[in-house]
């Protein structure tokens, strides 16, 4: 575990941490949730549970675009990926996830053309040099990746590549974070919004939560003083009851995020709803292929089909903040990185792999 006095910046964070627990003093208990896998991740590297108050507690959330992919896309993944001189090519972390007859890396195995890319023009660099099979990508993610998945779209049309397609899971922070607020079970006082999200979004987005729901918010990057300095904005917005959407990440991002990679998600995709791991169906909360540029793309899986799950995984309910990972009885015993069972411990930025590789899941 690593704690406070390894940071650069040792001394800023101490002052930061007796600042939010001066703040909290004499305050009710709240309940904050980071909803971005590389703030989860940062969080538990740093030991940052450790340095707050005990009445402020820190709860993951839908942050992590593998762990909310629901196993009927990975079984619409397969079914594609087992036509005749069919190519898969995906992100690595999805590689491992199960869906209801096994993963990507499985069906690789059984010798179905499965390939780690890292990014979607490498797979359409697969499409060029093997024009005579259908290239699928794998393509899933926030509005941080979407950017990237429509500028390919878009080469490959330049291009007349007609041998590419990508298979669309891609999903909104918005809609997510509403439909977490109108969720009976969750009880939450504040977001620490997505850092990498809010770069091509802006922190606009979400004022409807303060409005709406009188939620404190605050957009923040990933190193401890970061993280630590929207805590106390957090506090402060729900001890002084004025909850805002603040921005503590103004060095990356900016009032209207990128205008350029949104117009670029815009000109190919369009709003569509989807399916979430945890969450069900969300309206408006997906990105589908426009029709202009259908040739690229295939069928999704029916967003309101039921997706299958491992009946004792708990990942579900660690992604709404209602479950912690040591709360599953697999977490540790039967799931762990590496023979893992559900795709929070797949997964580089999922609860449960932070959990575990930091050892907070074992106290």
């Amino acid at each position: 575990m690593k704690f406070v006095d390894e940071f650069r910046d040792a001394k800023a964070a101490s002052q930061l941490a007796g600042q939010i627990r001066r703040a909290a003093d004499g305050a009710p208990p709240m309940r904050f949730m980071e909803v971005c896998g590389g703030h989860t991740m940062a969080i538990h590297r740093f030991g940052i549970p450790h340095l707050l108050p005990g009445n402020v507690e820190l709860l993951s959330g839908p942050g992590c675009p593998v762990c909310v992919t629901p196993t009927t896309y990975i079984d619409r993944a397969i079914e594609l990926g087992s036509a005749p001189g069919a190519v898969l090519t995906t992100f690595g972390d999805l590689y491992r996830v199960p869906g209801a007859s096994g993963s990507l890396e499985d069906t690789a195995v059984r010798g179905l053309d499965v390939r780690v890319v890292y990014s979607p023009r490498d797979a359409l660099k697969i499409a060029r040099e093997n024009a005579d099979r259908e290239v699928t990508f794998l393509a899933i993610g926030f509005e941080t990746t979407a950017p990237t998945v429509a500028a390919t779209v878009l080469e490959a049309a330049a291009s007349g590549i007609g041998n590419f397609r990508v298979l669309s899971g891609h999903k909104t922070m918005p809609e997510a974070l509403g439909a977490l607020m109108q969720a009976p079970e969750v009880s939450l006082d504040g977001f620490l919004l997505p850092g990498h999200v809010s770069t091509i979004t802006g922190p606009e987005p979400y004022a409807f939560l303060p409005e709406r729901y009188g939620t404190a918010c605050c957009v923040t990057g990933f190193e401890p003083t970061d993280i630590l300095q929207a805590l106390l904005s957090l506090v402060r917005q729900r001890v002084d009851g004025r909850p805002t959407v603040d921005n503590r990440y103004a060095r990356a991002v900016r009032a209207g995020g990128n205008p350029t990679a949104r117009a670029v998600t815009a000109k190919v995709f369009r709003k569509a709803d989807s399916q979430w791991r945890g969450l069900g169906l969300i309206e408006d909360s997906g990105l589908a292929v426009r029709a202009e540029y259908a040739r690229y793309s295939v069928e999704p899986p029916d967003p309101a089909a039921p997706s299958a799950e491992h009946d004792r995984c708990r990942c579900a309910e660690v992604l709404r903040g209602v479950a912690r990972p040591s709360d599953c009885e697999l977490f540790g015993a039967a799931c762990v990185p590496d023979s893992p069972i559900g795709p929070c411990m797949v997964s580089s930025e999922g609860a449960c792999a932070a959990f575990y590789k930091y050892g907070t899941g074992h106290e």
